[in-house]
């Protein structure tokens, strides 16, 4: 039998969110560990993460994909807003519904995020003791600090003083998203991919994959609101400390957007965090040859873990 994906919905702040729940093959009387998983930038629940919810669902794992408020298939106006703030309270109330599932195993559910949202998953595990394991897939963990600046101006063919105006741009249009949100007026978009100045990724060998996207992910639209850049994650100091849960880090050698040296640095010396390193860049991690070695080791991690295995100590 193959696993089965069921629509679902929970709410936050009395606004519906969307998502799908896939199942293992197993007897519906048999409580399963489960997975939630939190999609990155702009992402939607029919963009990368059905692929690794099915992958987790044959390992065994009910797997929770979902929209966060303001996107795809879930309520909330303006449409286009990725606000972390709201995007993590969205995972929790995930979290919770994972839990209350009748078909889940309340104390073995894990998470797992990409990008984005594998700032959401650490900075969530950090406050809920609860949380069996964590994937962290390519985690933006700092929207500063966390970027390879140098590799990403030379991949989007920007010199330093072009860059300079490319970012004052998209700055520029930050702030006057943020004035017309104060004066209740529709939102000023970016692109999530165009042009340099218009969008938050300019990289021209992503156009490609991003050409992919809107045209296999049809509630995935490219523009976000501007006002996003004013409110990006930064990491906390002591955050991983927090997590009680066992963490694996999923990185990209060749990656501009998430500095692996970055993630290492925060994580050196922690018994709870693993490393996973793989040739690829950024956006391949979803694709092709390393989609496969990802998730096998995704899942292997998962199944072999707290949420999969043996239950914490303190269970």
């Amino acid at each position: 039998m193959r696993p089965e994906s069921l629509p679902v919905q929970f709410t936050v702040d009395e606004l519906i969110c969307c998502g799908h729940l896939w199942l293992p093959a197993a007897s519906p009387s048999v409580q399963v560990p489960a997975v939630v998983l939190a999609n990155g930038f702009s992402g939607t629940q029919d963009w990368i993460v059905p692929e690794f919810a099915a992958r987790f669902a044959e390992a065994g794992l009910a797997a929770l994909v979902f929209d966060y408020r303001h996107l795809g298939r879930s309520a909330g106006e303006p449409r286009q807003l990725v606000d972390p703030s709201k995007q993590r309270s969205d995972l929790r109330a995930a979290l919770a519904y994972a839990r209350t599932h009748p078909r889940v195993d309340a104390r073995r559910v894990a998470l797992w995020g990409t990008s984005l949202g594998g700032s959401h998953v650490v900075e969530v595990a950090a406050d809920d003791g609860d949380v069996a394991a964590v994937v962290c897939n390519m985690p933006a963990l700092d929207a500063l600090r966390g970027v390879d600046v140098k590799a990403k101006l030379a991949r989007a063919n920007l010199s330093a003083g072009k860059a300079v105006l490319v970012t004052l741009r998209l700055l520029g249009a930050a702030v006057i998203d943020a004035l017309r949100d104060a004066l209740g007026m529709a939102p000023r978009y970016l692109a999530v991919y165009g042009r340099p100045g218009e969008a938050f990724f300019a990289d021209p060998d992503l156009s490609g994959r991003f050409s992919a996207v809107a045209a296999g992910s049809p509630t995935w639209q490219n523009r976000v609101a501007a006002r996003f850049l004013l409110h990006a994650p930064r990491y906390r100091k002591g955050t991983l400390e927090r997590v009680r849960a066992p963490i694996l880090f999923s990185l990209a050698s060749r990656d501009v957007e998430v500095s692996p040296a970055f993630i290492k640095t925060l994580a050196a010396g922690l018994p709870h965090c693993r490393m996973m390193e793989y040739d690829a860049g950024h956006f391949d991690l979803y694709h092709g040859d390393a989609f496969e070695r990802v998730v096998a080791d995704q899942a292997a991690f998962l199944v072999e873990s707290p949420a999969g295995g043996r239950l914490p100590m303190s269970a």
